[in-house]
């Protein structure tokens, strides 16, 4: 097994204000926006974005939390029960344009899962999807409106996103199977 550090800190928070920019060039501002991240890493990112567009905009965003472990569509083959996190969406999202935020996007089947999910809080105007790395290798239809570094990966290596929230060294790492 074999780790290769594809981006630092400065790399990611680059790509993050990138990301911000372009949110709010596609948007026309921060006006109906909210940002909603997939547990985990796609909540910090989330965070890190809307204070990115408050420091560009003056405005602030706001930012919702959301565990997909019950609407995954692998549930019952996996071995072990899933370990349930926080959802929490402080904000009503309908008629809203609805940013979902994750780390890595990878067959889609999260980001499916993530869509069953955010429809249980009501009816968003729109659903657009930021990711911070895309790996490739999609199962469903499923794209990303803001990539932040396409990173095309072979089916058995691995992509882990580690974020100083999560008390890591801030960086992105390609693991390499056997």
């Amino acid at each position: 097994m074999m780790n290769k550090e594809l981006l630092n800190k400065q790399d990611i928070e680059r790509i993050l204000s990138r990301i911000a920019h372009e949110i709010m060039e596609k948007n026309k501002g921060p006006e109906k926006l909210c940002l909603v991240g997939i547990q985990r890493g796609g909540v910090h990112i989330a965070h890190r974005l809307s204070a990115r567009i408050d420091m560009i905009e003056h405005v602030s965003v706001p930012v919702g939390s959301l565990d997909i472990s019950l609407y995954r569509d692998d549930i019952s083959r996996r071995k072990k029960l899933p370990i349930v996190r926080k959802t929490d969406i402080p904000f009503d999202i309908s008629e809203k344009v609805i940013v979902l935020v994750d780390d890595v996007l990878f067959t889609g089947r999260s980001i499916r899962a993530a869509l069953d999910a955010l429809m249980d809080f009501g009816r968003p105007a729109q659903i657009q999807l930021a990711v911070l790395i895309d790996r490739g290798h999609r199962e469903l239809p499923i794209r990303a409106d803001y990539v932040g570094k396409n990173i095309p990966t072979a089916r058995n290596e691995n992509i882990e996103v580690q974020l100083e929230e999560e008390s890591a060294e801030e960086k992105v790492v390609l693991i390499s199977g056997e």
